[in-house]
Formats: structure tokens, C-alpha cells, sequence
């Protein structure tokens, strides 16, 4: 391998003495690797031109192969790139749904997914989700929608960050305690993704501004642990034809659904009519939680909002998935649109059989 690399040596500091180009540079020093393996492979066992070169080929062999690997990943970031058409210098301010250079390698990783692609990609960007909470489920959720390249998210909390909350939102962080966590939730994502636009609200989500907010999004995520929240968040957005992604967790049992009535689906209140007894569902405060579950189904909250927004796979519009943590398991059930839901009023029941359960 020393004699390999110092021939090669020679060989780039020639080429580089008569100006030949890199490529011709390259070139020569692959023409040798091709020359070391036929010494390598056709002359017999301990001569001396195969011993100069190790005296084995298989290193040759593993080396030629990790090479063509590494070419062929370029290759192929390279084609990814040019489909997606990236705005030049990556400093330039883009269109709507156009992404920079940066952001290209950025999220290679979801447009080299079939699924996605350059096209979905797109569409992530041109999305505008609200979560309301930055708690247990928002806080996962936020971080993933924000890595995943989401346009712009907004983000309303009106409480503060506390010790007993950093077992599970991950958003925050030691220091954050005593901020509010829409600010804090806000700061981690502009720390993690520069090229998302996110909108911190510090108040309640209230009836005075829920119509006028949702407005602004199109997509609702829900990761509230208050009744009366949740029931004006599914209220506003069944009015507003805004698809929602409702979570919730207690204890060791979480769930997570895709409600959108204007398309065919059931919405919250046609699954869950009434406030639950008290101690039927006890608050993370009174009953616990184990710290990962909201990690769990926050993130599966995101995952559901990247389908939605780029198409890709079936969403739980119509399902509702429940996580058993404690026994590990997991389960679908469908649900159905309720005629005398009080909110809704059965809407999707009224829809065409057959209609496909899809992002507009």
C-alpha cells in the first residue's frame, strides 16, 4: 500500500506540474489501482511486483468496492439536488415551497424517500401547523415537525416551564424554567431548524382568538391535556374545515387520531361526546406518566402530520391508534362519524361511500 500511495503521489504531483486537470488526475491514479490489481490477481504468489503491492489482492478488492460505494452515494446526492432545484446562493430569500441548498442536504434523508421526494419536500415547506401545548405531546411533536422542514409552526402555551415537567417534554431545558413554554419551545426550534418560521403565542387558547388563529394554519395538532381546551380546539377547527391530530396520554396508555369531518372522517367529540368521570382519566399531576409515552405518541403526531401534508401512506383519518406502554402493545380500531354528534352534526357520514380520505 506505501509503494501504492507514493506512486500515486508522484503520478498527482506530475500532473499538477504540466496543469493537467483533476479529472485527468484522477484518472491516471485510477488507471494505477487498475494496474496493482491484474499484478495483484495475475502474477503468481511471491513475486516480486505482487509483494511490492502487499502481495494479496483481497485489500485491492475491498478498497476498489468501499470507493465505488462512496462515488455512487455522491452520485446519487447529486441527482437528488438537481431534481429538487435549488435556490443559488443559499443566503437568497426563496419562493414559497422552493428550498435553499442548504436545506436539499438538509432533508436528503426524507427526499430520497419514495414516498416524499422532491415534490413532498415542497409541500412540507409550504405547510403551516399549530400546535397547541408545548407539553409532553407538543414538545416532541414541535421538534420533529421543525426537523422535518415544516414552513412554519405555530406554538400557544400559557404556562410556564417547571422541574416536574423536564422527565418528558424534551423541548425544554434546565435552564428554561420558569420561561414561558411557547418562548422556550420556540428557541429549541429555531436552534434546531434556522429555515423554519415558528410563531410563539404565550396565552390560553381561548374563544376569543381560537376562529382567528386556526384561520392562519393549515393543520392543527392538539396535544392539550385539559378538557374544555380540547373541545374548543375541535370546535373551532370542525368549523373552520381544519383537519385536526388529536394525542392524549395517561399513566402507562396513550392514543393519537386524524380528525377531519369536511373530508369524511368523524371529529373528536363524535369519539369522545362527553367529559370523561372524574378519576377516569387522571391528569399527568394525579395519576403520573411514564416519561417516554408522550415521546412516543407526540412523535407519531408528527408522523401523521408529514403524511398528511406530502400524501404519503394512509394517515389514522378514520382510526384511532391506543399504545399499551406497560404490556407493549398497540392497536387500530376504526370510528365512525356519529349523526347526532353536537358538533359535527355526522358530517362525514354524509359524504359519498368511497370518498378517499386525503390531504386537499
Amino acid at each position: 500500500m506505501i509503494a501504492f500511495l507514493v506512486i500515486a503521489g508522484a503520478l498527482w504531483a506530475l500532473g499538477a506540474a504540466m496543469k493537467a486537470p483533476r479529472n485527468a488526475r484522477w484518472l491516471m491514479i485510477a488507471l494505477l489501482y487498475v494496474v496493482v490489481l491484474m499484478i495483484e490477481v495475475g502474477l503468481p504468489e511471491g513475486s516480486a511486483p505482487r509483494e511490492l503491492f502487499g502481495g494479496s489482492p483481497a485489500p485491492w478488492i475491498i478498497t476498489g468496492v468501499l470507493v465505488a460505494l462512496v462515488l455512487a452515494y455522491r452520485e446519487a446526492l447529486r441527482r437528488v439536488r438537481l431534481r429538487v432545484r435549488p435556490v443559488e446562493p443559499a443566503t437568497a430569500a426563496p419562493g414559497p415551497g422552493v428550498l435553499r441548498e442548504v436545506e436539499v442536504e438538509r432533508y436528503a434523508r426524507h427526499i430520497v424517500l419514495r414516498e416524499i421526494g422532491g415534490p413532498g419536500q415542497r409541500r412540507l415547506k409550504e405547510a403551516s401547523v399549530l400546535v397547541v401545548g408545548a407539553g409532553g405531546l407538543g414538545a416532541p411533536a414541535l421538534l420533529y415537525l421543525a426537523g422535518a422542514g415544516v414552513g412554519r409552526l405555530g406554538v400557544i402555551d400559557h404556562d410556564m416551564v417547571d422541574a416536574t415537567n423536564l422527565q418528558r417534554q424534551v423541548i425544554h431545558r434546565d435552564a428554561d424554567q420558569g420561561s414561558p413554554k411557547a418562548l422556550s419551545a420556540a428557541r429549541a426550534i429555531t436552534a434546531l431548524n434556522p429555515y423554519v418560521e415558528v410563531r410563539p403565542y404565550v396565552r390560553r387558547f381561548e374563544e376569543a382568538i381560537a376562529t382567528e388563529l386556526v384561520a392562519e394554519y393549515d393543520l392543527v395538532l392538539d396535544g392539550t391535556d385539559e378538557w374544555t381546551t380540547r373541545a374548543l380546539v375541535n370546535r373551532t377547527a370542525v368549523a373552520l374545515g381544519v383537519p385536526l391530530i388529536s394525542g392524549a396520554i395517561a399513566q402507562w396508555e396513550g392514543q393519537v387520531s386524524l380528525f377531519d369531518p369536511a373530508r369524511g372522517t368523524p371529529c373528536h367529540a363524535c369519539v369522545f361526546p362527553k367529559e370523561p368521570e372524574p378519576g377516569v382519566a387522571p391528569s399527568c399531576a394525579e395519576g403520573g406518566v411514564l416519561g417516554p409515552l408522550p415521546g412516543i405518541v407526540g412523535s407519531l403526531m408528527a408522523a401523521e402530520a408529514v403524511k398528511w401534508a406530502t400524501g404519503a401512506g394512509e394517515t389514522l383519518a378514520g382510526r384511532l391508534m391506543i399504545l399499551d406502554a406497560l404490556g407493549a402493545e398497540a392497536r387500530t380500531i376504526r370510528i365512525a362519524p356519529r349523526a347526532d354528534c353536537a358538533v359535527c352534526g355526522g358530517r362525514g357520514a354524509r359524504l359519498p361511500a368511497g370518498t378517499k380520505l386525503a390531504a386537499p
